[in-house]
């Protein structure tokens, strides 16, 4: 195993691609379009247009910049469109226990990482069940240039699959470090991701969102390591500067470098059981080695970076890869293994829950079992903003 351990350019062979085949007609619609908001109400309007398109509502979790009332005000504004917007306030947290993966040790290993997406995408998982959905469409709102065919094809996946998404190319939805990688020349593909994800809500073996960046391979993990996980499409998300703030590069890391070892037992191990990938991954030496590996691969980057002509974006390339590898350098192989001991036990207590779960009548009953309680259900020229209990 040892001489297999290396940073993959691409984790390609771990996908099923469907993008280029038919599509199928599906048994089923989806039951909403969930969309973790933090953007300004006028970044949705893209995703609104899109449920019209699809006659299928949305629900819009809110948080940071994205206000209730104003993205209500753009649903009403937009002839056909319908959704439930709610609001997610700061220091909320999910009913039940807390998750092992959010605890302080893990966080600092992120360097204080602070977000707020996973927390909302098993927000989105929760209220789907207790409203007896069965297919839902996440969608970030950063995206655009998403094909109501290649969701038609996304949704009849899920009649045979739990999960299905699609990849953003274009801007490419990478770490700090692997843009770093391809500014320097190296080949860096892209993978799949939450931005554009379909889930089975009836499926039994339905994981969560764990609080660490690359929350969404850990989601689909299980699925990748089968070689089962499809890919419906490619879509584009809105561009962004990856080296303005080097502190990012530091909060990524350890999801980073924890999602890429991971996933390269995946590569190594095909046919394997689940439980015996795990077990490999479990063992202190493969993440010394791993992270020894991870910081040469930093290392080679900035030997190339060096050799480019000098450049703002190169200079700030480089101060980002020097903060990854400072955070990599205090990562140990045992709190490696702690969070992924952490995570298995996280996914048993959170498909644990989901089964205890039963379905309510409306969604305001949703939201009151849920503690929420700044909420609008508008559309169709209605409104519903009644006070919960």
């Amino acid at each position: 195993m040892s001489r297999q351990i290396g940073h993959r350019p691409s984790h390609a062979d771990l996908l099923r691609d469907v993008s280029t085949s038919a599509v199928p007609v599906s048994r089923s619609r989806l039951d909403a379009i969930v969309v973790p908001a933090a953007r300004p109400s006028s970044a949705l309007q893209n995703i609104i247009d899109l449920s019209v398109t699809l006659s299928v509502p949305l629900v819009i979790l809110c948080s940071r910049q994205a206000n209730v009332a104003q993205v209500a005000e753009r649903v009403d504004r937009t002839l056909g469109a319908r959704a439930l917007v709610v609001e997610v306030p700061i220091g909320y947290e999910l009913p039940g226990p807390s998750q092992l993966t959010s605890s302080s040790a893990f966080h600092e290993a992120s360097a204080g990482r602070c977000s707020d997406l996973s927390l909302k995408r098993n927000l989105g998982l929760l209220l789907g069940k207790l409203r007896g959905w069965h297919k839902l469409l996440f969608v970030d709102d950063d995206i655009s240039q998403l094909r109501p065919a290649d969701v038609g094809r996304l949704t009849s996946l899920l009649d045979r699959h739990p999960i299905a998404s699609m990849a953003t190319r274009e801007f490419p939805d990478n770490s700090v470090v692997c843009h770093a990688r391809r500014l320097a020349g190296f080949s860096q593909d892209i993978f799949v991701g939450g931005a554009v994800l379909g889930v089975d809500l009836n499926h039994p073996e339905l994981s969560f969102f764990p609080d660490i960046y690359n929350e969404d391979w850990f989601f689909f993990a299980r699925r990748a390591a089968d070689r089962s996980l499809s890919k419906a499409g490619e879509v584009q998300q809105a561009e962004y500067r990856p080296y303005a703030n080097s502190e990012r590069a530091a909060r990524e890391e350890f999801g980073d470098l924890l999602a890429e070892g991971l996933y390269a037992v995946f590569e190594c191990t095909a046919g394997w059981e689940f439980e015996d990938q795990m077990a490999l991954a479990a063992r202190p030496s493969y993440w010394g080695a791993f992270r020894d590996v991870r910081l040469t691969m930093i290392q080679e980057t900035l030997d190339n970076l060096a050799r480019e002509p000098f450049a703002p974006e190169v200079a700030s390339a480089e101060e980002a890869l020097r903060r990854a590898e400072k955070q990599a350098s205090v990562i140990g192989a045992d709190v490696c293994v702690a969070f992924l001991e952490a995570w298995l036990q996280d996914t048993y207590s959170w498909q644990q829950g989901l089964h205890r779960l039963s379905p309510v009548a409306n969604d305001r009953t949703a939201l009151s079992n849920l503690s929420l309680t700044n909420w609008i259900s508008c559309g169709y020229g209605e409104r519903l903003n009644e006070p919960l209990p």
